[in-house]
């Protein structure tokens, strides 16, 4: 489905509220709402399932960034690291 048959203004979202949430999980589509004529907001489905994927980004842009700048060690060394403290705890 085409973007623009997503955008509707803020009055349609008010006269359509149950029809549009309705939609919204039959086909997670997100619905851009307009004030004015001007994009405000977006409605859409799985709020969690993309915060979640967010997170996973940022970790893995952490993580590169550390590889650039020489934070790495091999992995035998960081496991025999774990080892050790394992191995140390109560």
């Amino acid at each position: 489905m085409k973007l623009s048959e997503q955008v509707k203004p803020i009055s349609y979202l008010r006269a359509h509220a149950p029809e549009v949430i309705r939609k919204l999980g039959e086909d997670g589509q997100p619905v851009v709402i307009t004030l004015h004529g001007e994009a405000k907001a977006v409605l859409q489905a799985q709020y969690e399932e993309t915060q979640e994927t967010l997170a996973l980004l940022k970790v893995l842009a952490l993580t590169n960034k550390e590889v650039q700048d020489g934070k790495v060690r091999p992995a035998a060394e960081a496991f025999a690291r774990v080892r050790r403290r394992l191995a140390t705890q109560p």
